[in-house]
């Protein structure tokens, strides 16, 4: 199965996808989406939803995972602005026909790393470990991404 997992942000959307056959994980794909706080927000947005059609074109994924919105009482524009991108992204994945699967951050880190308050260095190293990466990945958004894709991968196998 070749699952593409997505950590949504309107500045830095973070994707991974890797390939789950015979139980071994690996790595196809791995970057970022980013965009300037400088723009309007339709242009952002637009950015967002263009490189993701883009990306399933080119990377054929044949499930997307998504992180779910997490509001704080302390910032609840943040969860809004998310919120936009989280819709642009949901967009393309039904124009393109595709399964989405949807969780939250504590139970992807439970999977991963077996702690559901586990740091953002613990999943990075964890995620570095199963998919065999000699560095970390850069940006944290985009080990959260592959974070996501691996627990779909653990999760999927158990619901079977």
């Amino acid at each position: 199965m070749r699952i593409l997992g997505i950590d949504p942000a309107l500045n830095t959307t973070g994707y991974g996808v890797i390939d789950a056959r015979q139980n071994k994980l690996s790595l196809i794909e791995a970057g970022i989406i980013s965009t300037s706080a400088k723009r309007p927000l339709s242009e952002r947005l637009n950015k967002i939803h263009r490189c993701l059609i883009k990306l399933i074109a080119d990377t054929a994924p044949e499930v997307i995972v998504l992180e779910k919105i997490y509001s704080h009482y302390r910032h609840p524009a943040t969860s809004y602005l998310l919120g936009h991108a989280r819709g642009v992204i949901c967009l393309a994945v039904e124009n393109k026909g595709l399964p989405l699967a949807e969780y939250a951050a504590t139970r992807v880190k439970k999977a991963i790393v077996g702690r559901g308050l586990a740091s953002k260095l613990q999943v990075q190293k964890m995620v570095a470990s199963i998919l065999s990466l000699n560095i970390l990945p850069k940006y944290t958004d985009v080990s959260d991404a592959l974070a996501l894709a691996i627990a779909h991968s653990y999760i999927a196998r158990v619901k079977k």
